[in-house]
């Protein structure tokens, strides 16, 4: 695993953030656009696994705040 490898990932997670908030952003819609999440979270998936951050998630948020400064981490 390259850091390279983990950017990509990490940005591949924001990608799938910022379409699941504008999916979500229209309940009303959100039935008929939930199909939209499917190649984010394939490629979320896929990146994360490639660059073994699966199951490392202080890793992964700390790369997270490195593309967003301000973003908060989940709670612990």
């Amino acid at each position: 695993m390259s850091h390279d490898d983990e950017v990509t990932a990490a940005q591949a997670y924001v990608r799938l953030l910022e379409t699941t908030r504008a999916v979500l952003d229209d309940p009303a819609g959100a039935p008929l656009h939930l199909p939209l999440l499917a190649s984010p979270l394939a490629e979320a998936d896929d990146a994360l696994r490639g660059a073994g951050l699966r199951g490392n998630e202080e890793r992964l948020f700390a790369l997270v705040r490195q593309l967003l400064p301000g973003t908060a981490g989940p709670e612990r």
